[in-house]
């Protein structure tokens, strides 16, 4: 049983059927595919595959939000630190002269003085002049301005619209192919998360809402409580807040998400340097394992395996190091699994976590119509894998973004009249899971 999943960033170098089933034997749990990249036909045709290919394992199809971001660039500028750079809305510029950006309105929200930071807080550009359709910098570091590169505005509130033409026609593609999670950015409160939920008008796809703004931050619990599940942008993050308190904030989203029971995925450079090599840093171990012992569902690699040299060698690594640090969890989760109940239901968790860890037990069956049960128990890090069966053939395959959870699709009646009998049961969670056929009885 895969205890911390990991979702892998689906692109060119591994969308194809030998790659994708090598990712799932590699130990990937979640498809995902970054509606900021490709158009809507490259996306509609990725899906397909993907559930031909995999039809047990989630789909999440994240969705650009107001992210900012470069052009496609024919050239691709580098600068030294006091070159003048000219960001434009004028899409006709190819980043030979100037650099062109989807945010049409930027320049009206800036004043001289103020600071442009792209590539995740690498590059840094201060304000000097600002015209109609152009954002006049000199370059505050140097290096070199890529296509589809994020643009951050730190303390600048832009005023984009909550939910553009792009993000509506992605949802409208998930609603139509039944993808599992949308993940939503830049989520600053829980209107924005029932915003979205009101276009997608169902139960799926689910939401996954993405904290990468101070304003997110300050409005953390009630975005937990909107949302389906949490995903930690620590790129725009540190950004947006601070790079130094970014892992503090990450601890805390952490501890906030696993006690409404919100299964909460970590994102950003947790093997970067595994794009180009086929090993991973120190760095990145301890960052891994630190994410992982603090009670994370799922950690997430983006171009490690959309882009990346050594995509299979990528995933195999996180798998390695989040199940050596899950066993450490797990030598000290009687220590750190107590009794913390203050209302009927959290008195209920903690006496099927105290049962879990002092009898020989050696699963653990949920039958689920919302998930709820299987999302509470799997926040307490039991050792148990946890196999809930629901007749929801969509919130079981969900329920494989939970940690130590393994969704289970039931063809019959649930329902309160009719349950399932332990033999059933007992046949239903027996056999091995094979992720190459549907998790379906």
């Amino acid at each position: 049983m895969i205890r911390t999943k990991i979702v892998a960033t689906v692109g060119p170098v591994t969308l194809n059927p030998d790659s994708l089933l090598a990712l799932v034997d590699a130990g990937i749990s979640v498809a995902r595919l970054n509606g900021a990249h490709a158009d809507i036909e490259w996306h509609r045709s990725a899906i397909s595959l993907i559930q031909t290919v995999l039809p047990g394992v989630p789909i999440l199809l994240d969705i650009p939000g107001r992210k900012i971001r470069t052009a496609w660039l024919a050239h691709e500028p580098k600068f030294e630190v006091g070159d003048r750079i000219v960001f434009t809305a004028d899409n006709s510029f190819d980043g030979t002269t100037k650099v062109p950006i989807n945010d049409p309105q930027l320049y009206a929200e800036l004043k001289p003085g103020d600071v442009i930071l792209a590539d995740d807080g690498t590059l840094r550009f201060e304000v000097e002049e600002l015209t109609v359709s152009d954002i006049i910098c000199r370059a505050a570091t140097r290096g070199q301005l890529g296509s589809r590169k994020g643009i951050n505005v730190p303390f600048v509130t832009t005023g984009n619209y909550l939910i553009s033409d792009t993000d509506q026609k992605l949802i409208a593609l998930a609603k139509q192919l039944a993808v599992d999670f949308v993940g939503i950015s830049f989520v600053e409160s829980a209107a924005q998360v029932s915003s979205i939920r009101e276009l997608i008008r169902d139960k799926s796809p689910r939401i996954l809402a993405k904290i990468e703004t101070s304003k997110g931050l300050d409005n953390l619990e009630e975005i937990i409580d909107a949302a389906d599940a949490i995903m930690i942008d620590r790129g725009d993050l540190s950004v947006e807040t601070s790079i130094e308190s970014v892992i503090i904030d990450q601890k805390r989203i952490i501890e906030r998400s696993r006690a409404k029971g919100k299964p909460v995925a970590i994102a950003t450079q947790l093997l970067h340097s595994m794009i180009h090599n086929d090993f991973p840093t120190k760095a990145e171990i301890a960052d891994i394992t630190n994410a992982v012992i603090d009670g994370c569902s799922a950690l997430m690699l983006s171009g490690e395996t959309a882009i990346g040299h050594f995509p299979l060698e990528a995933v195999r690594t996180m798998r390695r190091i989040a199940d050596a640090a899950f066993e450490h969890v797990q030598s000290r989760v009687q220590l750190t699994n107590g009794i913390r109940g203050t209302t009927a239901s959290q008195a209920i968790e903690d006496a099927i976590a105290m049962l879990l860890l002092s009898l020989p037990i050696t699963k653990v069956v949920v039958v689920t119509f919302s998930g709820y049960a299987a999302r509470m128990i799997s926040a307490r890090m039991v050792p148990q894998p946890i196999f809930a069966i629901s007749s929801d053939a969509a919130l079981a395959r969900a329920l494989n973004i939970c940690s130590g959870v393994e969704g289970i699709h039931f063809k019959g009646n649930l329902s309160e009249e009719a349950p399932i009998t332990s033999r059933r049961v007992f046949d239903i969670c027996t056999p091995s899971v094979n992720w190459r056929l549907p998790t379906s009885c």
